[in-house]
């Protein structure tokens, strides 16, 4: 579905089109890259809200509470992927956000490690004990779970903030690539465009 289009005055309008024609080249790859990371930062701002949500007294739900946490630390750490070569460590510093931002991406680029990984459970640890019985005699095993604190409001309203800047940045980036590619396409005649794939658009 084609969500934003942009007019011969480079704004975005929500019109839909009749008719899409694919366009190639680096400036359209460099747009998709762009649209991509910025519906995944939108995919952690949602997260996040419905963490707080969630979060809230009178008893958060651990499994809800994990996989929004999980969805949103994904997400966020995907938006830094050297593929795709969006938004890079270095972009933090434009946020002027106030505290250590560069500390607390890296905090979550640990975390997304170790809520997604292929290894090692998130919530709980285990310890295999010998059960004694009053005689001092081995009665049984004890399987025994620790289970891991769930996220924090404060971590999950912080990543909300971060996200929501880098929204804004990434936006601006599709301002401008969109404001170029609308010019290159400007200058195809009719004739080229009819030959170029036609893009199937969902109702």
């Amino acid at each position: 579905m084609a969500d934003d289009v942009a007019g011969n005055n480079g704004a975005a309008t929500a019109t839909a089109p009749s008719t899409v024609r694919k366009l190639e080249g680096s400036e359209p790859a460099e747009l998709a890259g762009l649209a991509a990371v910025f519906e995944d930062l939108q995919y952690v701002l949602r997260c996040c809200e419905h963490l707080v949500n969630a979060l809230a007294p009178p008893q958060p739900d651990p499994a809800l509470v994990e996989a929004l946490w999980t969805g949103a630390l994904i997400g966020y750490v995907r938006c830094f992927s050297g593929r795709a070569g969006v938004l890079t460590d270095g972009d933090l510093g434009r946020l002027e956000l106030d505290g250590d931002v560069r500390e607390f991406h890296g905090m979550i680029k640990k975390l997304r490690d170790h809520y997604a990984s292929r290894h090692v459970n998130p919530r709980e640890s285990f310890t295999i004990g010998a059960a004694q019985g009053d005689d001092g005699r081995p009665t049984g095993v004890a399987v025994v779970s620790a289970p891991r604190p769930l996220v924090d409001d404060t971590t999950v309203r912080l990543l909300g903030r971060v996200a929501y800047a880098l929204s804004a940045l990434v936006d601006s980036r599709m301002q401008e690539t969109q404001s170029r590619v609308l010019a290159a396409a400007g200058k195809l005649s009719p004739d080229k465009l009819e030959k170029l794939p036609l893009v199937h658009l969902s109702t």
